[in-house]
């Protein structure tokens, strides 16, 4: 029971450990919502902002001027706590990975295994709460200026709303707490 337990907590963590990096990664965190015409999609990342052509499927990509320039808060605590976590999660992967029962390193201390996959599982709930709450505050972020946008009748043209790579923010955040879960209450 407790190596099959072990190794659904590795793949989960595993794999929303690497849908985290995705989401760290990708461009479309916000995504426009009206543009009547659909002649192009954009899309707003943590790095860059993003159009591509619907008609012909040509991006084109600007690159926010630099990582040190001045961002809207949402940006710079969304990169913060996104790339602190996937730091956190990829430690408590590779943890996790020397305390499984299945590898053979530490096989004669199987004391020392467990408390590895414990603190794997309490270092990746740290992470996990911090991808959360960065996706969820740079979601909230993107509802009020939305928000405040709509109550004053202002239009700019193009409207966001929430993109994938913000979801998959969330999604993977809550994968990596289930597999903490699975890993901290579950393996005692």
């Amino acid at each position: 029971m407790s190596a099959a337990l072990q190794m659904t907590a590795f793949g989960l963590a595993l794999l929303s450990t690497l849908f985290l990096l995705l989401a760290t990664c990708t461009d479309c965190w916000m995504v426009n919502t009206d543009d009547s015409l659909e002649v192009s999609h954009k899309c707003r990342g943590l790095w860059r902002e993003c159009v591509t052509n619907m008609q012909d499927g040509v991006r084109t990509c600007d690159q926010y001027d630099s990582i040190l320039a001045d961002h809207p808060a949402k940006i710079i605590v969304t990169r913060t706590l996104l790339i602190t976590a996937d730091l956190l999660a990829g430690l408590a992967l590779a943890t996790l990975l020397l305390g499984l029962d299945c590898i053979k390193f530490l096989k004669e201390e199987p004391r020392v295994k467990l408390k590895m996959c414990y603190g794997a599982g309490v270092i990746l709930g740290i992470g996990s709460i911090l991808g959360l709450v960065g996706s969820v505050w740079y979601a909230v972020d993107v509802y009020m200026e939305r928000t405040m946008l709509v109550s004053r009748n202002i239009f700019l043209g193009v409207h966001y709303d929430f993109g994938w790579s913000c979801w998959l923010g969330m999604a993977a955040s809550t994968g990596c707490f289930v597999a903490s879960v699975l890993l901290t209450c579950c393996l005692y």
